[in-house]
């Protein structure tokens, strides 16, 4: 039986093994199912943050390295952005979007530079998040709409950003256990909801692990519906994770042809041992960052501290708008750190 084929943009299907659908539309936050069936404990949450990563890894694994795998998803748009001939007639991307992004810490941008060159080092084409451009999406409000669009919104969430984007002063949710998803258009950092393990980062930023990273999501979608913003997210699944690269072509994952270059599509063949390869050097990045920057079990403390997030630190919540896609846009308001 072949598995299941791989992720695209636009498939978040919840692999935690916690929640139905059905649980999740009978709330009218989609947050709180998961609150709900755990009794606010970050144990159970902890879990299903950690569950649905897994199996992702695990089904996307699978995929990529089927017989049948045909080829890497590549983002047209994204293709487009990184042609100079389309971009000197004119091509833009118009998808424009309305969302508040966690910016992590200069500790994971240091982190993430790393990660970064050691997946370029199997894979020279890699589009690479710049780390300026880092992101996590914390929530989305809409996507892929016109500017209007984004600016009717904006008249009626202004009045309340500033309560909005400063919300982590207050509200601090601390994330730990980094580690790389995958599938075949992207690659991704994860984190899950810290519950109760050591921290090992020297900052006067106090945390309670009763406050989870699901809270703070659930707790942003009350406030923005509390003054008739209406949310029309693409996913609600239980992750935290930032994208720090993209596929643009398939030339780091294909057969070379006679001429000594890889092949391209339309005729091109993807190599199995390069997929491998390249499946087996994410595995050895989460090995290392297992190793190095997870905490030890228990209150003890463990790993190095550039693993460790807490949300809002440095920078608050940033209100963004416009095309978003991969890290530009603008911001409306950027939150108060701590």
């Amino acid at each position: 039986m072949s598995p299941p084929p791989p992720s695209n943009p636009t498939d978040f299907a919840d692999l935690s093994g916690t929640l139905s659908s059905a649980s999740q539309s009978a709330t009218a936050n989609p947050y709180d199912a998961l609150l709900q069936a755990s009794n606010n404990d970050p144990h159970p949450i902890q879990r299903a943050y950690t569950t649905h990563r897994v199996n992702r890894n695990a089904q996307q694994r699978a995929a990529l390295l089927d017989s049948d795998f045909p080829a890497l998803t590549l983002d047209p748009t994204l293709c487009a952005l990184n042609d100079p001939d389309k971009v000197k007639a004119g091509f833009r991307d118009e998808r424009h979007c309305l969302v508040f992004w966690a910016r992590p810490t200069q500790r994971i941008r240091n982190l993430v530079g790393d990660i970064q060159q050691k997946l370029r080092s199997v894979a020279p084409n890699l589009w690479l998040m710049p780390l300026t451009h880092l992101h996590m999406t914390t929530l989305e409000i809409t996507h892929s709409r016109t500017a209007p669009d984004i600016t009717a919104l904006l008249t009626t969430l202004t009045p309340s950003l500033s309560r909005i984007t400063d919300y982590t002063v207050t509200h601090r949710a601390r994330l730990v256990k980094p580690m790389l998803g995958f599938d075949g258009s992207a690659v991704a950092l994860s984190w899950v909801p810290a519950a109760g393990e050591g921290s090992t980062v020297p900052s006067t930023a106090t945390h309670d692990d009763g406050y989870t990273y699901h809270h703070l999501r659930r707790d942003l979608y009350d406030l923005c519906r509390a003054v008739g913003v209406p949310i029309a997210s693409r996913y609600t699944v239980p992750s935290a994770h930032c994208t720090i690269a993209r596929f643009i072509t398939q030339d780091d994952h294909s057969e070379v042809n006679s001429s000594g270059s890889a092949s391209v599509s339309p005729g091109h063949q993807l190599s199995p041992q390069k997929m491998r390869t390249w499946i087996e050097t994410i595995e050895m990045v989460n090995d290392w960052l297992r190793r190095e920057f997870w905490p030890a079990e228990g209150k003890g403390g463990g790993g190095k501290g550039e693993g460790e997030w807490i949300v809002g630190e440095e920078q608050g919540l940033d209100c963004r708008r416009g095309p978003l896609w991969y890290g530009g846009g603008e911001t409306v308001r950027l939150g108060q750190g701590f």
